[in-house]
């Protein structure tokens, strides 16, 4: 029996109007806040509604008066009358009932709705709670789009036979493999993530010699981190090929639990040190667990369902990056800054306990290769050469540009993370006043909302057969530019706008969310799995050299100098994406 085609309809263009409408609401709630504050009363809606609640107060303090003189009448009577006091009480009540009932009420609603708005943004927490609620519908608005969607396509075509349905259907093996991946990835992100919002300023809450971390310092200890990942890069990634990137990932939990147990200490040296492990530990963490995925689907034979799983991972991050948010703010709420460290450490643990338990270990020996099947070439033992990974990076134009992208989008990207808690801080205290709380955990959960939306548009868009990832991420680069231009712009003045930066910042986290799956999926088709951990560990050699180099004029630049420095390097990775694109066109006739 045919079903009835639905009428829903739904396209990526409905998925980006849908985003825009929730960075539209977003902002004009953060634009009232900020006008309300800064040039009239919480309460005020319109020069009409306040010219309406004065003439309510005139005829209020009329009535008063009306109702007072009546008051002293029947006073009076009643003590020369006693009997007639109920009469003369309801007489009274009355009259002041219809009184009441006759003052126009004109502007209640907005009234209503201004009192909403006022508490919403009596100060920097509520205002923060309020913008992460009203993503947090976007983001659920969104999701619900694409179930529709899909559902209406299961509808507009006529279901044949059973087989027909069973091809469709995801193999059990698929299944298994996403779980046990995204399992311990999320773990693993959640822990990572944990320390996002206050590692900034924990490190600038240390006090050496009386005298409080300068933002000169804390650029030093994140450029030694930096130096680290560039120096040991490629060799950890080829240790990670040889020794099986299972390994790699647990000895990631490992070394960036021991890094970020290292910011409770006061001494500068261990902070140095552990910045060092966590610039070791970040080498895997980019490496290892998509190597291992690459690696185990081609093993199975499941290389189309990739692009998917990594879609599936990096929406499933954000959601997982909101919850390390509000979690990170409510452990340094019991144990200060260094709280959410600890806390992360425990999903950290969590993580290795997993990928130990249910991952296979697989290595570049051999695609194939795992702990009980021998490689069956032996020349394949001889892949995983730093020197051999440069030469096929050299010899591949497209794995050139596939490399400047990650390395110019990634600097931007880690100059952004040391910047932004600076810049949104100094724009809370213009906004609310130098005593203003500024809640680092509940901003970071809503730039994760973000992310959440823009990894949900990738998602749509990369079930399109007929649009190619290098398009999708073309897009994505322009407007991660102008919204990081946006940011230095906004920077630039004496004072910093709540309501642009916080903007421009939510615009590029949404680009964030869309990047990682989209990077992703181009590593998977131009990586080849052999050598992936060293090829990805050499493209962060020039990665790490552009962050360091931007670190070290941190304090000649400043915020808005360094997010310009940002923007440039999003409009060159735009263009690389575009010459890329360009090549993957002319091989496929798109």
């Amino acid at each position: 029996m045919r079903k009835r085609a639905s009428n829903y309809k739904s396209s990526p263009f409905t998925f980006s109007f849908w985003w825009f409408v929730c960075g539209g609401v977003s902002t004009l709630c953060l634009a009232f806040a900020e006008t309300n504050n800064n040039v009239l009363p919480r309460h005020y809606l319109g020069s009409q509604l306040l010219q309406q609640q004065q003439q309510q107060r005139k005829r209020l303090r009329n009535f008063i008066s009306t109702i007072n003189k009546s008051t002293t009448t029947t006073t009076t009577t009643t003590q020369l009358f006693p009997t007639s006091r109920a009469v003369a009480s309801s007489t009274t009540n009355a009259a002041a009932t219809g009184a009441i009932l006759s003052i126009p009420r004109a502007g209640g609603e907005q009234q209503f709705i201004s009192n909403i708005i006022a508490k919403s943004t009596a100060n920097s927490i509520a205002l923060f709670d309020s913008l992460l609620i009203v993503l947090a519908i976007g983001a659920v608005g969104m999701k619900t789009i694409g179930n529709k969607s899909s559902g209406s396509r299961k509808n507009d075509s006529e279901v044949e036979s059973s087989s027909d349905v069973s091809k469709e259907e995801k193999p059990p093996e698929v299944k298994a493999l996403q779980f046990k991946f995204l399992a311990a990835f999320w773990l693993l992100r959640c822990g990572y993530w944990m320390s996002g919002p206050y590692v900034v300023p924990a490190y600038k809450s240390k006090v050496f010699n009386g005298v409080e971390a300068s933002m000169s310092l804390v650029s030093k200890i994140f450029l030694i981190g930096f130096a680290a990942t560039a120096i040991f890069g490629p060799s950890i990634g080829k240790a990670t090929d040889k020794y099986g990137r299972k390994a790699g990932t647990i000895a990631f939990c490992a070394l960036y639990s021991i890094g970020i147990a290292s910011i409770k200490s006061n001494a500068l040296w261990v902070l140095f040190l552990g910045r060092i492990i966590v610039g070791c530990a970040l080498s895997l963490l980019f490496s290892a667990p998509e190597a291992w995925l690459n690696g185990e689907a081609s093993r199975e034979g499941l290389q189309k369902y990739l692009g998917e799983t990594f879609g599936l991972a990096f929406t499933g991050d954000a959601l997982v990056a909101i919850l390390a948010g509000k979690l990170a703010s409510w452990a340094a709420s019991i144990r200060g800054l260094t709280g959410p460290f600890e806390l992360g450490i425990v999903f950290l643990v969590a993580s290795a306990v997993v990928s130990g338990l249910f991952w296979k270990e697989n290595k570049a020996l051999s695609a194939a290769a795992t702990d009980d099947t021998p490689p069956k070439d032996s020349n394949t033992a001889k892949k995983g050469s730093i020197k051999e990974a440069f030469d096929i990076v050299r010899s591949d134009q497209k794995l050139i540009l596939v490399g400047a992208v990650q390395s110019l989008f990634e600097a931007a990207m880690y100059v952004f993370i040391l910047q932004w808690p600076a810049a949104v801080a100094g724009a809370i205290k213009t906004f609310f006043g130098d005593s203003a709380v500024t809640p680092f955990g509940t901003i970071f959960s809503c730039f994760m909302t973000c992310s959440l939306l823009g990894s949900l548009l990738f998602g749509k868009l990369i079930k399109r057969k007929k649009v190619l990832a290098e398009s999708t991420a073309t897009g994505m680069l322009i407007t991660a530019a102008i919204s990081m231009g946006l940011g230095a712009y906004v920077t630039a003045g004496a004072t910093t706008s709540l309501t642009g930066i916080m903007v421009a910042l939510m615009l590029y986290e949404g680009c964030v969310g869309m990047y990682f799956p989209l990077i992703g999926t181009l590593r998977s088709k131009y990586v080849p799995n052999e050598n992936k951990s060293v090829i990805l560990s050499l493209f962060g050699i020039p990665l790490n050299t552009l962050v360091v180099v931007a670190y070290l004029f941190i304090k000649q630049l400043g915020i808005s100098g360094a997010l310009g420095v940002s923007s440039g390097a999003l409009v060159i990775a735009t263009g690389c994406m575009a010459k890329l694109r360009s090549i993957a066109r002319s091989e496929t006739g798109a």
